[in-house]
């Protein structure tokens, strides 16, 4: 259940607070294509268990959304798409459009 107290820009603030996620947000903005825990593990080169945490927060902060399941080998592997719209969230991740119009992908500063 959802806390009342909580916003959409505070549950996005939470989601952004772990460097992992941010790596996971990344990862699934270059990627149209639903993503598994399993396949985020095997690119960002982490352990599936931490990945898979970090997935769970980011369903429960309104930042990812379980699109599908499959049985895998006795399990359920799910899949997720990114629900991350707000421009000043991809701005900081460095993958919104405003981040390239500073210099670079990273939204850093050149020159």
């Amino acid at each position: 259940m959802a806390d009342p107290d909580r916003s959409d820009t505070n549950d996005l603030l939470i989601a952004l607070r772990h460097p992992l996620r941010r790596q996971i947000l990344r990862a699934m903005a270059g990627d149209t294509r639903p993503l598994s825990p399993r396949e985020l593990a095997s690119s960002l080169a982490q352990p599936l268990s931490n990945v898979s945490y970090h997935v769970r927060v980011l369903a429960d902060c309104s930042v990812l959304e379980l699109v599908g399941t499959r049985q895998v080998r006795g399990s359920m592997q799910h899949f997720y798409r990114s629900l991350l719209e707000a421009e000043w969230a991809l701005f900081a991740l460095g993958i919104g459009v405003g981040a390239a119009a500073n210099g670079n992908a990273r939204g850093e500063e050149i020159g």
